[in-house]
C-alpha cells in the first residue's frame, strides 16, 4: 500500500507509533537514519528534518553542513522486529539543501531521474534482485568470526543446511513489510545463502534491496549470527553476487531488446566502478561463476549477461557482475541509462558466446573485452567514458575516484 501524507499521520496516530525513522543512504549505499517522535511528523513533511552532512563521507564539510531529509510517505513501512506496542516505522527520504534544491549526492533522486528519462521514451524498467550472503558464527564476546554457520552446499537441506530457519524468518519478516520473496536456498559456499524477491519498478526494487540487507543483518543477529554481504568473505570459496534481473514494459520488440542489452554490455566496463566499488570486489570477479569478460548468452552462467530460461512476464536479462556492496540506486540508474543509450545509438548486439569461459582456451578468450581487473582500472574506465560523465554527478564521481 502506498500512503499519502495524511494517511501516514493517521496511521501513526491509530497504530501506537512512537518512533519514525527517516532513512537515506550515503553515496556508497550504506543506510543511515534519524528517528523523530510523532509530534515532529508535520514539520518533517512541511519543512524537512535537518542533519549534519559533514559527518557523512562525501556529503560536505563543516562550511556547508546543513541538509534536510524530506520523508516520502509512499515508502512507509513498519519494522516488525521492534516492539508491537510503541511501534517503529520507516520512510525513505529525499535529501535537499536549505534552499530546497535537490542534493547532488542523493542517489535515490538520481534513480528517479533515470526512471523519468525512461518514461519520456515510453518505457518502464523493472528489476528483480538476487543477493547472496554468508552466515558466520559469533565469538564469546559477540564479535563476528569467519567460522561458517554450516558446511552445506548448493541447495542442500536440513540438517546439513542450518540456515533454513534463519532464511524462513527473513522471508516472513519481509512479507510483513510488504516485500514478496520468491525463493530461498543454500548457496555453494559454506554458510552461504540466497533469497530472491519478485521484480518491481526500479525505485521500489532499490528500496527493497536496502530493506533486505537490514532485515537479513537484524534477523541474523537475533539468532546469534553475523550476516556478511562482502564480495569475497572467504578465500577459496564463492563470492557474494548481486545478480540484477531487468525487464522492460511495454514489451520491446526483439530488435529493440537486443539494442538495450547491447547498450548495457557496452557500458558495463565503465560502470564497473559503481557495480563493484570495493577493492575486495575484484577478488571475486573472474572466478566461481563471477564474470570477467564482456559477453552474453542464453542461460550460460559464465557470461556477464545471461537470458535465463523463462516465459512471458518472467523473461528478463540478468547482469551478473555486481556485488552486494554496490549502491542499488546508482546500479539500477546506470542500467536504465545504458539500455536507453543502446536504443538511441541503435547499438548492435554481438553474437552470443555459448561456451564456458572458465574453461575456454586462449583462442576464445583473447578477442574478448575484459572488465576492469582492479579498482584503479575501474576508476580509469569511468573517468574516460562520456556516458558516465553525462549521467553520474561530478560530486559522486569525484568521491568514487579520489
Amino acid at each position: 500500500m502506498k500512503y499519502s501524507k495524511e494517511e501516514v499521520m493517521q496511521y501513526v496516530a491509530e497504530e501506537d507509533v512512537k518512533f519514525i525513522r527517516l532513512a537515506f543512504c550515503d553515496v556508497f549505499g550504506k543506510q543511515k537514519n534519524i528517528s523523530i517522535m510523532p509530534q515532529e511528523l508535520p514539520r518533517a513533511f512541511e519543512h524537512g528534518i535537518a542533519f549534519d552532512a559533514s559527518a557523512i563521507v562525501g556529503f560536505g564539510d563543516e562550511t556547508h553542513s546543513d541538509l534536510f531529509l524530506h520523508p516520502e510517505p509512499e515508502t512507509l513501512t513498519w519494522l516488525p522486529w521492534r516492539p508491537e506496542h510503541g511501534k517503529v516505522v520507516r520512510m525513505f527520504c529525499s535529501i535537499r539543501r536549505p534552499d530546497g534544491t535537490l542534493f547532488a549526492c542523493d542517489t535515490r533522486s538520481l534513480l528517479k531521474q533515470a526512471v523519468q528519462d525512461a518514461a519520456a521514451a515510453g518505457l518502464t524498467f523493472y528489476f528483480g534482485a538476487e543477493q547472496e550472503f554468508y552466515l558466520f558464527e559469533m565469538d564469546d564476546k559477540n564479535r563476528p568470526t569467519k567460522t561458517p554457520y554450516d558446511n552445506a552446499g548448493y541447495m542442500d537441506i536440513a540438517p546439513e543446511d542450518k540456515g533454513e530457519n534463519v532464511r524462513r524468518e527473513i522471508c516472513l519478516t519481509l512479507e510483513q513489510m510488504g516485500i514478496r520473496p520468491e525463493s530461498s536456498h543454500h548457496e555453494e559456499g559454506p554458510g552461504q545463502n540466497e533469497i530472491d524477491f519478485r521484480y518491481a519498478d526500479a525505485l521500489t526494487a532499490a528500496d527493497h534491496v536496502m530493506t533486505f540487507q537490514t532485515v537479513v543483518k537484524t534477523v541474523a543477529r537475533r539468532n546469534g549470527l553475523f550476516a556478511d554481504f562482502s564480495p569475497k568473505p572467504l578465500e577459496g570459496a564463492p563470492g557474494n553476487g548481486f545478480h540484477i534481473n531487468c525487464s522492460v514494459k511495454p514489451d520491446a520488440s526483439p530488435a529493440k531488446l537486443r539494442q538495450m542489452i547491447a547498450g548495457v554490455l557496452e557500458k558495463a566496463a565503465p560502470s564497473t566502478l559503481f557495480f563493484n566499488p570495493s577493492d575486495a570486489s575484484y577478488a571475486r570477479l573472474g572466478q566461481m561463476k563471477a564474470p570477467r569478460y564482456v559477453s552474453w548468452s542464453a542461460e550460460n552462467r559464465s557470461q556477464l549477461i545471461r537470458i535465463p530460461a523463462a516465459a512471458g512476464e518472467y523473461r528478463r536479462a540478468e547482469l551478473r557482475s555486481p556485488d552486494p556492496t554496490a549502491n542499488p540506486y546508482i546500479a539500477f540508474a546506470l542500467i536504465i541509462w545504458a539500455g536507453l543509450y543502446g536504443l538511441t545509438a541503435e547499438t548492435e548486439l554481438p553474437a552470443p558466446l555459448d561456451v564456458n569461459l572458465f574453461s575456454a582456451d586462449e583462442t576464445v578468450l583473447a578477442p574478448l573485452k575484459k572488465l576492469p581487473m582492479n579498482r584503479q582500472e575501474a576508476k580509469a574506465a569511468a573517468l574516460a567514458d562520456a556516458f558516465i560523465q553525462a549521467h553520474i554527478p561530478a560530486e559522486i564521481l569525484r568521491i568514487y575516484t579520489k
